[in-house]
């Protein structure tokens, strides 16, 4: 666009003049005013506003780095929960825990053990570092309150608005701001920004299933994502539970399962809560593979264990060693380095996929050999990886227990008493959990209106892209972390949405120090990145026949890069700013404006470091 309107210019400032007619009036020379160097300091930034939307781990890391590297800022978090956490303050049922081990579930720089206590009652209290991840697989309530410990760390809680939901975002192209209204409690409250980042992510708007009679039910309701059924910690809530029979509602069917991601939820509290209540019923018409927790033989190798250990709690002696940062680094470069080494698991006949399935199936045998015909109901065909994988620690034996049974028949409503199924068969409940998870269609419950007035949700529509994951053409100076494409199946989380951050604040800084209004990705920029993705998935196990939120309704994978978590740091590392179109906020030809009066801040005022650049040289090394 920027480039457009200097061509026109220059054009226009080389077109010739018509000679005047011999019978028109004389027509005055047309000038145009010289150009103009700037007044001002090439390092002068004006003021930046920047709206972040959501508090989770996203949000936080956009406190952290935009504070840390964008001079002059002005920066609002605005969150609908009514505390930090994102999917973790949502996902408090019993057994939440994460699938990737502890001590990489964390930021990159945060390179030491995490210091916290935990308690129902006071779950954020400052201690020493005896109390660290007690498990190799951390819980729900541990994650969180290390989120808590971040966010205090950093001191980024002044910037946060907890309780402010976000209902209508609208461009105005005369400001080259973001007008946005946010609701708290029954007031709607109005802000303006320069520059809107969405950092909603995917699993954090949930839903209940769409089956008949669910409200209609007499006994205990609760969702996975909303799990309020009792004031103490949700590990402790079941029991009361010892007489009541539990229906798990888990993969319900194909086509609520192109809207809602489920799965992991419905394994972790099967496998929590069946030894503590009477019954249990689990419903699934999804076939899953059920893999053993990742990398165990690795960490117990680290640990210098048995093999074959299969507790996961960390010893004392173990925590003591990894007070050492020298030991705390080795070990997760360790951990993180075998994480990587697995992107050949998601490329079709990979021998390192057939390997993997052979081994999940005989995994999955043997924990089912104590109920005959349950193997048959939940091997699938597809490969590995097709879906999500969730190691689901205790759930085969969960599933094996005498007080369990696996219904895989389709229900056909829900009453009052609990479930029919399509055989007439009627299942009596005292609680029915909705392990159904999250819309993730990524169309969003309020309007982000961009150029020409068309929607986000309009735009993605009849599915959702993003150039590169990140923006959006049509939508200036509006940023994504963690939106469409971002997903990854191998590699860490924090490796995606660190890098992601890194071009988002790259971006903000050129547009700061560029005195640009508006940027945005050109139309063929994001046409390629659509026409790359639809080449590069066919060779993987994604477009097997399995249901997954990954897809959209057509079958166009929409929710993952196409690619391993260390090609998305190389590919994010230099953004192609040629893929961009821009408008300034000066009026002129001159495109190089932003270079000012010749002079850096502190030359002008003659005050601070005049030498900064000898204070962190790139030293090369010497050659042996």
């Amino acid at each position: 666009m920027l480039s457009k309107f200097w061509t026109l210019r220059r054009k226009a400032r080389k077109a010739p003049v018509a000679a005047p007619s011999a019978d028109s009036e004389p027509v005055p020379p047309q000038t145009e005013e010289p150009y103009s160097a700037g007044e001002f300091s090439i390092d002068d930034y004006r003021p930046m506003k920047v709206i972040c939307i959501g508090a989770g781990f996203s949000g936080i890391l956009a406190a952290i780095r935009f504070r840390q590297k964008v001079p002059n800022l002005d920066l609002k978090i605005y969150e609908k929960a009514d505390g930090v956490g994102g999917t973790w303050r949502a996902n408090r049922y019993p057994g939440a825990a994460c699938d990737v081990p502890s001590h990489c579930y964390q930021f990159s720089f945060e390179d030491q053990v995490p210091c916290f206590c935990y308690s129902v009652k006071a779950p954020f209290v400052d201690c020493d570092y005896n109390s660290q991840w007690s498990s190799l697989f951390s819980t729900g309530p541990e994650i969180l309150a290390n989120i808590e410990r971040i966010v205090d760390k950093y001191k980024i809680r002044k910037y946060m608005n907890f309780n402010h939901e976000l209902t209508h975002a609208k461009w105005d192209a005369s400001s080259g701001q973001w007008i946005i209204r946010v609701r708290h409690g029954d007031e709607e409250l109005q802000d303006s920004c320069d520059v809107l980042l969405l950092c909603i992510g995917s699993l954090s708007r949930w839903h209940w299933p769409e089956v008949e009679g669910l409200k209609e039910f007499g006994g205990t309701l609760v969702h996975s994502a909303q799990w309020n059924v009792g004031d103490g910690a949700s590990q402790e809530e079941v029991e009361n539970w010892r007489d009541k029979t539990v229906g798990i509602i888990g993969n319900v069917g194909p086509e609520l399962l192109e809207r809602l991601f489920a799965g992991s939820s419905g394994i972790q509290i099967a496998a929590t809560i069946h030894p503590k209540i009477k019954k249990m019923v689990t419903y699934a018409r999804q076939r899953t593979w059920i893999p053993p927790p990742f990398f165990v033989n690795t960490l117990m190798s680290i640990l210098e264990r048995d093999p074959t250990d299969t507790n996961m709690a960390i010893s004392d002696e173990e925590r003591e060693k990894l007070k050492d940062p020298k030991q705390f680094k080795s070990f997760r470069h360790t951990i993180e380095q075998q994480m990587n080494s697995f992107h050949a698991l998601v490329i079709r006949e990979s021998e390192i996929q057939k390997q993997a399935k052979k081994n999940f199936e005989e995994r999955m045998r043997q924990g089912t050999a104590a109920k005959p015909g349950l193997l048959e109901k939940m091997l699938p065909t597809w490969s590995v990886f097709c879906r999500r994988l969730t190691p689901g620690e205790g759930y085969l034996e969960a599933l094996c227990a005498d007080n369990t049974t696996y219904e895989t028949t389709p229900i056909k409503r829900v009453t009052r008493a609990g479930i029919e199924l399509t055989d007439g068969r009627v299942d009596e409940l005292d609680v029915l959990v909705c392990a159904t998870g999250f819309d993730v269609s990524y169309h969003y419950p309020f309007d982000v209106v961009g150029r020409g007035g068309i929607t986000l949700n309009e735009r993605w529509s009849p599915y959702a892209e993003a150039y590169l994951s990140l923006a959006v053409d049509g939508f200036p100076n509006m940023f994504l972390v963690y939106g469409p494409g971002s997903g990854l199946n191998s590699g860490s989380f924090f490796v995606m949405v660190e890098s992601q951050m890194q071009y988002v604040v790259k971006a903000v800084q050129k547009l700061q120090a560029e005195r640009l209004k508006s940027m945005e990705p050109k139309k063929e920029a994001t046409t390629d990145w659509t026409e790359h993705m639809r080449a590069y998935f066919p060779k993987t196990v994604y477009m097997d026949t399995c249901n997954s939120w990954y897809k959209a309704p057509d079958g166009t994978v929409v929710g993952l890069w196409p690619g391993s978590s260390l090609h998305a740091i190389r590919a994010l590392a230099n953004p192609r700013w040629e893929d961009y179109e821009y408008e300034s906020m000066d009026k002129t030809h001159n495109r190089l404006q932003w270079l000012g009066a010749g002079h850096t801040e502190n030359e002008r005022t003659m005050t601070g470091d005049l030498a900064w650049y000898l204070n962190a040289p790139d030293v090369p090394p010497i050659p042996e």
